[in-house]
């Protein structure tokens, strides 16, 4: 019997997806801790998109590398797959953490999410503010236009724990300067990360493992639908709202669909539909396990989840064909 769309949709989200993240997270993790940040984002980004031409699939990546005059390949709007398959967006970070690898720290990871077309948030590369937490919580606990003192508050509260056992993610940059003083002012901890903030956000998904309570700042809109695709599977809430600085990113934002540029886009706003995400760990983080290379094998550690089913699957490969990577 022939293979139907939503089965052949099925079977590409859900498995081949991670030869897609194996291999860019390879690529990548040759040139960890070589100070290169630009060489092995280029090595993440060419294994990927050639493994993405290789699906049976019509994808057309609506969160990429960049736009198209500013980047070289698997910019927003490119077409990928063989075209023989069903209609998908593609969010993707060939190499989320690119600071993270080129020093070999933790936490870097080859990144995609795949959905039905028109599922995803088709976001300019700008920056978003965004705010996060994980699932078990009541619907609308934290929101974008509260203080962070409400929104650690309201956390504790649900948790029933005093706000000094509350841990916030936040990326550590001079714009969190005043964000930091004021969590902080609360008694509550900070985790602060200096890149990777779609694994920030997932780590708000199991607390008891990461120590991440809830995670706020402004970071990548790229990067912000990545992250809620991979709640929307996991579950949690989350908000985002573009930070536009200038007409010209409002004039982009705008020919991109986003006709409130001013608008608060729910986690589901961003990523609807049967969503699709898989992870590959570049280096060893707290949910996933880097790349190793051994003198006959490569072996990864990959999350692949499904908004649809809730399944999340870690997937441990040994690799001993390396002509599959491009490494002979």
């Amino acid at each position: 019997m022939a293979e139907s769309k939503e089965q052949a949709l099925d079977r590409i989200l859900t498995l081949e997806i991670v030869r897609v993240t194996e291999r860019a997270a390879v690529a990548a993790a040759r040139l960890r801790g070589h100070g290169n940040e630009k060489a092995a984002d280029q090595a993440a980004v060419d294994a990927m998109r050639r493994e993405l031409n290789q699906l049976p699939i019509d994808g057309t990546v609506v969160i990429g590398e960049g736009e198209r005059d500013e980047a070289p390949m698997l910019y927003i709007g490119e077409e990928v797959g063989t075209k023989k398959g069903p209609k998908v967006d593609i969010a993707l970070d060939p190499l989320e953490g690119t600071t993270i690898c080129a020093k070999n720290l933790p936490n870097s990871l080859a990144v995609i999410a795949m959905a039905e077309a028109g599922s995803l948030l088709n976001a300019p590369d700008v920056y978003m503010d965004k705010i996060a937490i994980g699932p078990g919580y009541p619907e609308g606990l934290v929101d974008l236009d509260r203080t962070p003192v409400e929104n650690m508050q309201a956390v504790a509260n649900a948790k029933g724990v005093p706000i000094n056992e509350v841990t916030a993610c936040i990326l550590d940059r001079p714009r969190h300067a005043k964000l930091i003083e004021d969590v902080r002012a609360t008694g509550a901890a900070i985790r602060l990360i200096g890149d990777g903030d779609v694994a920030g956000v997932i780590h708000t998904t199991d607390p008891e493992e990461t120590g991440i309570d809830i995670y706020f700042g402004i970071g990548g809109a790229p990067e912000g639908v990545l992250a809620a695709a991979a709640l929307r599977c996991i579950g949690g809430q989350m908000q985002g709202r573009l930070v536009i600085n200038s007409d010209d990113q409002r004039k982009r934002a705008i020919k991109m669909g986003v006709t409130d540029p001013n608008k608060k886009f729910t986690m589901e706003e961003m990523a609807s539909g049967d969503v699709t995400f898989a992870a590959t760990g570049v280096t060893d983080g707290n949910m996933l396990s880097g790349v190793k290379f051994g003198k006959e094998r490569i072996r990864t550690e990959t999350v692949v989840m499904r908004s649809s089913t809730g399944t999340v699957r870690y997937v441990k490969s040994e690799h001993t064909n390396f002509s599959k990577f491009h490494l002979d």
